[in-house]
């Protein structure tokens, strides 16, 4: 009786992330490749065409750790080219399910490269019937003194059910968490169904963010290459991300996150405001 490999049956993936103290369902992935290109990608040097070029190099590493780690799999078994010449030419083990339904959601501006990354990549890796990408215009909202009072949505494009489908936001800087958090209220009203999960994926979050959107929705998946909390007292920052969590601050008096990158979504437009 011919035995298949074995090697790769229980192909368990785990990314590497730091030690935090924010809960299970959040995941901060501080490889040095990345913390590099996202400490390039913030500097004020950093302009167009590069800026692009960087967005898109940080979410590719990204998407590539939240597949393995979120997508389903399957025993798969596929014949290679060898197999006309030899019965033994045949792969045998755990892949991603390429059944798997999924929608990318493109919140405007600055998620649109991403979101359309994401949307590239999985149309590549499952079934590109069961992919689908959505578009979602937000904004925030600010009293007369700059200070985030929450997310306009001013309006949507989605194709269809979400039902059992998986959920990707990716959207690069998490400040305050009104807009993921209008974004999927949206969709939990509107869109038909219920997702099989929600899996939002950042570039950077504060612990701001994380607490506001755990405290709505503490199912969501949320991966960040930083969490930035700049303006913690020093014996905080001294301590484990999430240890001293109410002690922590991410984000100035206008809701900027601090170190942060600016406004990422006027620099990878070029727009002034």
């Amino acid at each position: 009786m011919k035995v298949n490999e074995t090697a790769y049956q229980e192909n368990s993936y785990q990314p590497w992330q730091i030690k935090h103290c924010y809960g299970d369902n959040v995941h901060l992935i501080a490889e040095p490749f990345l913390l590099t290109q996202l400490a390039d990608l913030c500097s004020p040097d950093t302009v167009q065409p590069r800026v692009n070029s960087l967005i898109e190099q940080c979410y590719r590493s990204l998407f590539v750790r939240v597949f393995n780690n979120e997508l389903p799999r399957i025993l798969r078994t596929s014949d290679t080219r060898m197999i006309g010449s030899c019965p033994e030419g045949r792969f045998h083990g755990s892949c991603i399910d390429t059944r798997t339904k999924v929608v990318s959601v493109n919140i405007a501006r600055g998620g649109t490269l991403p979101s359309h990354v994401g949307y590239q990549m999985l149309n590549n890796l499952l079934d590109p019937a069961g992919v689908r990408q959505d578009h979602l215009v937000l904004e925030r909202t600010t009293d007369a003194h700059g200070k985030v009072t929450g997310a306009s949505l001013d309006g949507s494009k989605i194709g269809g059910s979400v039902e059992g489908r998986i959920l990707f936001f990716p959207d690069p800087m998490a400040a305050t968490g009104s807009s993921l958090k209008k974004a999927i209220r949206h969709y939990l009203e509107n869109a038909g169904g219920r997702p099989s999960r929600i899996i939002a994926i950042h570039l950077i979050v504060t612990p701001e963010y994380l607490r506001a959107v755990h405290a709505d929705f503490p199912e969501i998946k949320i991966y960040a290459i930083r969490v930035d909390r700049g303006l913690s007292p020093p014996e905080v920052l001294a301590r484990v991300p999430g240890s001293e969590w109410q002690e922590e601050r991410g984000l100035d008096d206008k809701q900027y996150i601090i170190p942060g990158g600016g406004g990422l979504g006027e620099v990878l437009n070029n727009a002034e405001h």
